[in-house]
């Protein structure tokens, strides 16, 4: 971590209690600045030498007979003033990644410009942040970090915009050029961990994956996240699939964690949500960029959060594109309350019938946003393995939901017709799905079968009306 040293005298602030800070100096203190319900007993000298905030405010405190000041609204509170302080008192004072931002909030609250003194704490910090803070990966991503609890000075001050944008030019850079130490969050490089990085001799250059910077990444909230993203994929450098992952990997510790906990014990989900919402707005638009498993999760989490329709209709249609790189234990979505029944058939019913449109259409697929229309391109034409995975797929699926004794013969039998006979090898899934269904539903009469049924020419339909 880069860090940068003021002043040269001995720190003599000392504490008493938690709410009385001064300096041990044989100088009679003659200014009072309160912040808070912390006070500083300091000398108006080194102080409104720097600052000219502080000089009209104790020109003002004198003409009504005041030695206080109070500053409370000061951005960073008391420890970002303490720092001012000392340096206008000449001591040592050590700015890093963690309080320089504080520091250089309060630094422009106290106006301590150059045209007040040369050399002033405003100077110095600009130029530490431009040559240090900015160029290092760590530490412009701890100060983006610290930006919210300093708003709006930070976005009024341009931090915010100057650390995203370091960020996504670092983040966007070919791996091969990245010489830092990388990350501090992902698996260690082989090398790290013991395992021998030399080949007869020469040592071979180790190789930074695409991804590199994912994990630090996700430390972020939410709404700078976005920001660093949107700028990443504008910089037009990083390809689709590295977005995706990104996104995967800031869903699993944003998101999916204790989820269906948290629904299920009545918790406010209003920020899950928020990510939940932007991490499928942010989604990139070429197929094959994040996998079915994921986007299914998405959908499974938009479903417990009761996201808006919007949300839950570009999920269905993403993973319809992709469907047959789905597993069975992605598509068991639970039913949401209110339903009954223990699995969402109606949902995967739905991304069956996008998948199975593709047969007849071609181009582009079109998704509504709250924001914008994206356009994804489709399958020029389901391949002849994609529609056998799927029928595999449903059919197993099936074998799974026959088990819900809520599950209507007619949504059964619906599912199944979905998928074509032709797209069937063998049937050997479906009759061990139906098998199923029959034996959780003994009450279900073989007339009832026949008569809901009558009409259909499907293996599934015949077997059930006992023909």
């Amino acid at each position: 971590m880069k860090h940068m040293k003021l002043g040269s005298k001995p720190d003599v602030f000392q504490t008493e209690g938690s709410n009385i800070r001064f300096v041990a100096t044989e100088l009679a203190t003659d200014i009072v600045i309160s912040i808070g319900d912390v006070k500083f007993y300091l000398h108006k000298f080194p102080l409104l030498s720097k600052s000219s905030r502080l000089q009209r405010l104790v020109a003002s405190s004198n003409e009504e007979s005041n030695d206080e000041v109070n500053i409370s609204d000061i951005p960073g509170g008391a420890s970002a003033f303490e720092i001012c302080a000392k340096f206008c008192y000449g001591m040592i004072v050590t700015l890093n990644a963690y309080n320089v931002l504080a520091a250089r909030c309060a630094a422009e609250y106290l106006e301590m410009f150059e045209t007040i003194d040369k050399g002033n704490l405003i100077y110095k910090i600009d130029v530490f942040l431009t040559s240090s803070i900015f160029r290092t990966w760590k530490d412009s991503i701890i100060v983006l970090q610290s930006t919210k609890s300093l708003l709006p000075w930070s976005e009024n001050l341009k931090v915010i915009n100057h650390c995203i944008d370091s960020i996504a030019s670092k983040a966007s850079i070919d791996p091969s050029e990245v010489e830092w130490s990388y990350t501090y969050n992902r698996k260690k490089l082989q090398s790290e961990n013991g395992v021998d990085s030399h080949w007869n001799g020469v040592r071979m250059q180790q190789m930074v994956p695409k991804d590199w910077w994912v994990d630090d990444l996700s430390e972020l909230e939410m709404d700078l996240y976005k920001r660093v993203l949107l700028t990443i994929k504008a910089k037009g450098r990083t390809p689709a699939v590295v977005i995706g992952e990104a996104l995967r990997v800031y869903a699993f510790r944003r998101l999916f964690g204790s989820l269906e906990d948290a629904v299920s014990n009545g918790i406010d989900c209003t920020k899950r949500r928020a990510v939940l919402e932007s991490i499928v707005f942010l989604l990139p638009t070429e197929k094959g960029s994040v996998s079915c498993g994921f986007l299914l999760k998405l959908l499974n989490a938009a479903c417990l959060l009761e996201s808006g329709e919007s949300y839950r209709d570009n999920l269905v249609k993403r993973i319809g594109t992709q469907l047959d790189g789905a597993s069975v234990a992605d598509l068991l979505i639970p039913a949401t309350s209110g339903e009954n029944g223990v699995y969402n058939v109606d949902l995967i019913m739905a991304i069956v019938e996008q998948f199975m449109s593709h047969h007849s259409d071609n181009g582009k697929m079109t998704f509504q946003d709250d924001d914008e229309i994206v356009e994804v391109e489709k399958f020029a034409s389901v391949s002849s393995t994609s529609k056998l995975a799927v029928a595999k797929l449903i059919d197993e699926y099936l074998g799974e939901i026959a088990k819900d004794p809520n599950l209507p013969v007619l949504k059964f039998i619906a599912l199944a017709e979905m998928v074509s006979a032709s797209s069937r090898q063998m049937h050997d899934e479906l009759y061990h799905a139906i098998d199923m269904y029959l034996k959780e539903h003994p009450s279900l009469s073989k007339s009832e079968k026949k008569r809901k049924v009558v009409e259909s020419r499907h293996p599934a339909t015949s077997i059930l009306s006992g023909r």
